[in-house]
């Protein structure tokens, strides 16, 4: 694990706190909901009927019903070619992701944006889908793709799409601003501090077996 990939998580997951606690704040909140405010009312500007049909789309790929097959394929993939590690950083950050959105959006209990165009649930913040399709889409880049260049191309492919997936958010009126940043932020941090622990306790394994053996 390059040290550059712990510094990322880290640097991630200390952005990902201070939003958090920001949102709990009563101030810091507030002026928040007015750039949240801003940019609802930019979406609803560009608002025509490609870009609709194209976020209604991601909306799609964000349900229960789309992601949790591509999860089970992913995992049944690992097991099968016996990539336990691999399998176990993948799984805890699913399991992880999908913990914290039902508890925070709970704990938040934000109000979501007026009139969106698709079916909402429970609170706004964080965004479920921008926190669940994060999580996985950067847990399956690192479980499948090997270390090196490759690996961080496809790295930025899936940040990508996280982005995309909560813009899409906050185009259809799901979400605000801040409850995408929020979901992309946790949702890759999650799946980067899974890689990060799950490759410490594999190091320390090996230490500890290498140890273990009698001298030639």
């Amino acid at each position: 694990m390059p040290r550059r990939d712990v510094i990322t998580t880290i640097v991630l997951s200390l952005l990902t706190a201070v939003l958090f606690v920001l949102m709990a704040l009563p101030g810091p909140r507030a002026t928040i909901q007015r750039i949240d405010d801003r940019w609802l009312k930019l979406m609803l500007d560009v608002r025509s009927a490609p870009l609709t049909a194209v976020a209604k789309a991601f909306n799609v790929l964000g349900l229960v019903i789309v992601i949790w097959p591509v999860r089970i394929v992913v995992a049944a993939f690992l097991a099968i070619k016996r990539r336990w590690w691999h399998l176990a950083a993948f799984v805890t950050a699913v399991v992880v992701a999908e913990a914290l959105i039902g508890s925070l959006k709970i704990l938040y209990d934000r109000p979501r944006p007026p009139d969106p165009l698709v079916a909402v649930s429970g609170g706004s913040f964080p965004s479920g889908h921008a926190l669940a399709a994060s999580a996985t889409i950067v847990a399956i880049v690192i479980a499948l793709f090997p270390e090196g260049p490759g690996r961080y191309w496809w790295g930025a492919v899936a940040v990508g799409f996280a982005v995309l997936m909560g813009l899409s958010r906050t185009y259809l009126a799901a979400h605000w601003l801040s409850d995408s940043v929020a979901g992309i932020l946790m949702g890759t941090s999650i799946a980067l501090g899974a890689a990060v622990v799950v490759h410490f306790i594999r190091e320390r394994r090996a230490g500890e077996d290498s140890n273990l053996r009698p001298a030639a």
